[in-house]
């Protein structure tokens, strides 16, 4: 039975010892896994989100670069388009005024007769024959065209005014003029193959009859002009209608083609100035922009490694503050475990010295009490003979037994004062202490009402300390802030049957008004010792209300978790 005890005893303690190494929290091992993780994961966003911003910044410049680029383009294509609408509403302007001088000059002595005897020569047989594409590849419209032209050049006053307009266009720019009349019949050019072209389809002839000039700047390989056949040239080609005199009257419609390549090789150069200006710019602004990435990247570096350095000298510091923690907080766990080992030897010492104690008291009482009992029997069977008819034995004999009573309660308590886990009827261990405190005057005011439960499976416990939970627990119910014996009131205990558990619930309840009555017994310092005590007997304390329930573990189940 000892060597069971001893181990058992010994079982406790090492499941005991080892709690205390796992529960013990280990600061310094916990902050620097864990600040290492976060300063790591910090370093990381904060890299990741430099380098975005880089990469951020080399985006808007190379769409700034782009967007510019395509600005510089479309200013210099803007550009060209805009010097050659003017190049060409200049040389139509000229080209109108040149019109009115011809027609001025040549219409009535010339071109006015001629026109009139070509609308004589009939053009609606040649019109009926199939174009080009329709049926056939149009030779024959063509050809009659051809002929129609060769009428009108045989036609009087056509060399006259062939070599009037040769010669006032000589050495000029106008490299070939056209008259059309009013059906669109090519009735003069200065190549002479296209007179009699049917130009009645031409939207530029169709504008012009409609009194609004048409002008389109080309460019031509070759080209027939007054000065021979020319190549290469960028030529503003113009139809211009004819008014009569005094009139809005359209009669007439020319067409004049004028030399404009010096201007439009001029347009070029510019173009080709601005575009090598762009281009420039393009390459200077790069040139900028990478020195700008360059300096974001040196700014972005530098920023790094100050932060880097800065959550290093952080971690070291915090480092430093919870290693000084953690031997704070080591020496305190030693001073605490310290304390403890010297509450538990004085309380063994003292229940040791009550335990001594209450024997002694059991024993010195208990002989003397013997004989004192012994004699009033003797005094009892003299009175049933008649031989004492005066005596009184019974006053004796009762009061005996009271004190044999007090000692045999004295003797339970006592001999419950073990620190071994062993079966017990907790039942009968509530009940002598019950009787035990029954003589501390502090109970004498209070009503202690013990209701036991019934077939109570017995319990593992360590008698000693559940003797201590239930006397800090008992004694915490009479104190009260008012004054010792000024609490007035009743105190239950009951034990019950849960599940695989037995659970001691003491209850207190007062019925001294003020601040007694406010007054919650189980916020004390005895109660850290209370949970303490029960948690080593794989038990648990909680507090309802006004009742505290000590909860432990039947012997099976007890046994099984050991």
């Amino acid at each position: 039975m000892m060597d069971r005890r001893g181990k058992v005893s010994r079982q406790a303690q090492d499941a005991q010892q080892q709690a205390s190494r796992v529960g013990r929290f280990r600061l310094l091992r916990y902050f620097t896994l864990t600040s290492l993780v976060a300063f790591a994961i910090v370093g990381m966003v904060l890299f990741f989100l430099q380098r975005g911003e880089e990469s951020f910044f080399a985006d808007v410049q190379r769409e700034q670069a782009v967007f510019l680029a395509q600005a510089q383009a479309d200013l210099a294509d803007k550009q060209e388009r805009s010097a050659r609408e003017n190049l060409l509403a200049v040389h139509e302007g000229s080209h109108v005024a040149l019109t009115r001088i011809v027609a001025n000059v040549l219409w009535k002595s010339d071109i006015g007769p001629l026109m009139a005897r070509a609308r004589e020569l009939p053009i609606d047989g040649c019109r009926s024959l199939p174009a080009a594409g329709a049926s056939g590849d149009g030779g024959a419209r063509r050809e009659c065209f051809a002929e129609l032209g060769r009428r009108i050049a045989a036609l009087p006053g056509f060399a006259e005014l062939d070599t009037k307009a040769f010669v006032a266009m000589h050495a000029s720019n106008v490299f070939k003029i056209k008259v059309f009349d009013l059906r669109g019949i090519t009735i003069y050019s200065s190549e002479r193959a296209q007179v009699g072209e049917d130009k009645a389809d031409n939207r530029g002839w169709q504008l012009a009859m409609s009194g609004q000039p048409a002008s389109e700047l080309t460019h031509r390989d070759r080209f027939s002009s007054f000065e021979g056949v020319v190549e290469n040239r960028d030529l503003i080609s113009s139809y211009v209608p004819v008014r009569e005199a005094d009139s809005h009257k359209v009669v007439g419609v020319f067409e004049i083609y004028s030399d404009a390549t010096a201007f439009v090789d001029r347009i070029k150069t510019v173009s080709g100035e601005i575009s090598e200006l762009a281009s420039a710019n393009q390459k200077s602004l790069a040139g900028r922009s990478a020195e700008n990435q360059e300096k974001v990247s040196r700014s972005s570096d530098r920023f790094l490694l100050v932060v880097g350095a800065l959550l290093a000298l952080l971690y070291a510091a915090l480092l430093l503050i919870v290693r000084y923690g953690q031997r704070v907080i080591d020496l305190q766990v030693r001073a605490q475990e310290r304390a403890t080992e010297r509450e538990d030897r004085w309380h063994r010492e003292k229940m040791a010295a009550l335990a001594t104690m209450a024997a002694n008291v059991s024993h010195e009482v208990g002989n003397p009490l013997a004989t004192i009992s012994m004699m009033a029997q003797e005094i009892q069977r003299q009175r049933d003979k008649n031989e004492c008819t005066t005596c009184q034995p019974a006053e004796i004999l009762e009061q005996t037994r009271r004190i044999a009573g007090m000692t045999r309660h004295i003797s339970d308590f006592a001999a419950a004062h073990r620190e071994n886990r062993e079966l017990v009827d907790i039942n009968q261990m509530v009940k002598a202490v019950l009787d035990f405190l029954s003589f501390d005057r502090r109970f004498r005011s209070i009503e202690v009402e013990f209701r036991p439960a019934e077939d109570l499976p017995a319990l593992t416990v360590i008698p000693d300390y559940l003797n201590e939970v239930l006397m800090n627990v008992l004694q915490a119910c009479t104190e009260c802030p008012a004054g010792p014996g000024v609490r007035t009131g009743r105190i239950l205990v009951e034990t019950l049957g849960r599940d695989t558990s037995a659970v001691i619930r003491i209850s207190c309840e007062c019925t001294q008004p003020g601040v007694c009555a406010e007054h919650d017994p189980f916020q004390d310092t005895r109660f850290e010792v209370v949970r303490r005590r029960v948690s080593g007997m794989g038990g648990s304390v909680a507090q309802v209300g006004a009742s505290v329930e000590i909860t432990l573990p039947f012997a099976s189940s007890c046994t099984a978790s050991t």
